[in-house]
Parts: structure tokens; sequence; C-alpha cells
């Protein structure tokens, strides 16, 4: 891990391994989206993330110790993408980012809706989310990449997003 060290503060450190402008993007598409998969992270970002940006920062992520890449048996030309305990231990960071976002800026309700459920749910949410991203990353990533492990609080914030997006398309008209 190579990180450029200007002081030992906590918050600095971190801001040089999370501070650019991908890296929480990735990690969250990870996490939330459960894409695993090079392919599925470039195409399914609502940011739009360039290809050589993304092999970087997958890269760089690797490097840190908060992401693994295992070659994925269905396919000898793809790898999985998992989280390590290090980015699981993200989510109340991630709970807490989105719920200062809902505060405070413009955000659009299908995508706010998942930090909604984060923040309402609080501590004993998240501590259940992290046991399964657990599961799904770190116990059996490839069941987790595959579908065959599930995480049943992933599924219910997944399944509020698509509710209202689709609201939002029957309003669209």
């Amino acid at each position: 891990m190579n990180i450029e060290i200007r002081s030992g503060c906590p918050i600095n450190l971190t801001m040089e391994v999370l501070g650019d402008r991908w890296s929480l993007v990735i990690i969250r598409d990870i996490m939330f989206g459960n894409r695993r998969h090079f392919r599925e992270l470039l195409t399914q970002s609502e940011e739009g993330i360039a290809s050589n940006i993304l092999a970087a920062r997958l890269k760089r992520l690797m490097s840190y110790g908060l992401i693994t890449k295992l070659d994925d048996p269905s396919h000898s030309q793809k790898s999985i993408y998992s989280l390590t305990e290090a980015s699981i231990q993200l989510v109340p960071m991630f709970a807490m980012i989105g719920a200062w976002g809902r505060k405070h800026l413009p955000v659009s309700e299908d995508l706010s809706i998942r930090a909604e459920l984060l923040e309402e749910g609080g501590q004993p949410l998240w501590d259940e989310f992290m046991e399964d991203l657990r599961r799904i990353h770190i116990d059996d990533p490839i069941g987790g990449a595959n579908g065959s492990v599930k995480s049943p609080v992933l599924a219910r914030l997944t399944a509020a997003f698509l509710e209202v997006r689709a609201r939002m398309d029957v309003a669209r008209g």
C-alpha cells in the first residue's frame, strides 16, 4: 500500500485512499449494485466512468486492500471483484454520506431511497447489511457474484429503488 502521507491525521489518510472522484463510487456500485465484473462496473454506473479510469481505480483499490479479484469460473476471461472487510466496514460511512447528501443536496428520489432506508434503519440495519456483505464477498464470493448467495438487506434496498424508479417512470408517462 503506497499512501502519500502528509500527516498522521486519520481524515487526511482516509482521503488519500478514498478521496479521488471514483473510488467510493466503485465501492458503492460493488456494495449496493452487486456489480462484480468489470463490464458491469463500466456500463451500469449512473456516472459513466471511462474504462481506463475504472481499470486504474480497481487496481488502486486492490493495492489498498479494499477489494479482491479472482477468476470467474463461469468465463475464462472474466474476473470477480469482491469487497474486503475494510471496505465492508465503510457501510456506516456510506449511510452517513447518503444522509448528509439527502439533507443538503438536490438528490433524486430513486437514487436516494437506499440512503433513506439505511438512515432510518440505523446501526442495526448497517450491521445486518455488513454481515450479508461478508457472506457474499468474503465467505462465498463466487456464489455472491452468480446470485446463489443473496443479501436480504440488499434485496430490500434494491426492491425499494426499483419501486420508486417504476413510480417515477409512470409519472413521466
